[in-house]
């Protein structure tokens, strides 16, 4: 497998993780102290980091630091958007949308070096 496609699919599942660890108890522990919700979500984000450092290794076999940064937002964004609105409950807003797109331009400018 390539290592960026490896890369890619690693940070997508890390990012599953990171995102519940994040967020999930906004909803799941709003009735419990912030210490037991703290807890929780580094218990989560132990997997997280199981999955993100062997991607970023991968990863920067091929791509640079900076590369490897902003397809780890990419994906954050990508991950949290249906996370947001499916799981949280969260209105769909155009915000998102300019977002991606200001997204999509950071992926432009720092991959045009390969791009041509």
């Amino acid at each position: 497998m390539h290592p960026v496609v490896a890369s890619i699919l690693l940070l997508l599942c890390s990012n599953v993780f990171m995102t519940f660890a994040w967020y999930s108890h906004l909803k799941e522990l709003n009735h419990k102290p912030w210490l037991a919700a703290a807890l929780v979500s580094w218990g989560i984000a132990l997997f997280e980091y199981l999955l993100q450092v062997p991607a970023n290794r991968i990863g920067y076999a091929v791509l640079t630091v900076g590369q490897l940064k902003i397809m780890q937002e990419v994906i954050t964004l990508t991950v949290f958007v249906p996370f947001a609105l499916f799981y949280l409950k969260e209105p769909l807003k155009l915000d998102y949308l300019w977002a991606g797109l200001c997204m999509l331009g950071a992926v432009y400018f720092i991959f045009r070096d390969k791009l041509g």
